[in-house]
């Protein structure tokens, strides 16, 4: 079975270029977010297998966003996205349980790589 992934940002055409990516390898995106409220509710009502999770957000931060999906299931399996010169934030997010981290702009293969490890 697919994996069931729920892609949160808060730019509509770096959402679509994710899903784009996923759907071209095998994954199922099961929802999308464009802000860190939106990205708790919708964990919270699909319990997807993995979230790709924006740092920059509208409403709630990407790293709010982790602490209270984690609260919710702290298994949860998150990779962050950020931007080039936001290294100070991963670090928070790495150590508030984000899995990994991908570099906006988007290569393909470095995204699929980040998911299947933080899969298996």
């Amino acid at each position: 079975m697919a994996k069931r992934i729920l892609v949160v940002d808060d730019a509509a055409f770096m959402r679509m270029m994710v899903k784009d990516i996923l759907v071209k390898n095998g994954f199922e995106v099961c929802g999308e977010a464009g802000d860190g409220l939106q990205a708790v509710e919708s964990f919270k009502e699909l319990a997807p297998d993995l979230v790709t999770l924006d740092i920059t957000m509208p409403e709630m931060d990407g790293i709010t966003a982790l602490k209270e999906i984690k609260k919710i299931n702290p298994n949860a399996k998150v990779i962050m996205c950020s931007a080039m010169g936001q290294q100070a934030m991963v670090i928070d997010a790495i150590q508030a349980g984000a899995k990994d981290f991908i570099v906006k702009p988007f290569q393909a293969d470095r995204v699929i790589e980040a998911i299947n490890k933080t899969l298996s």
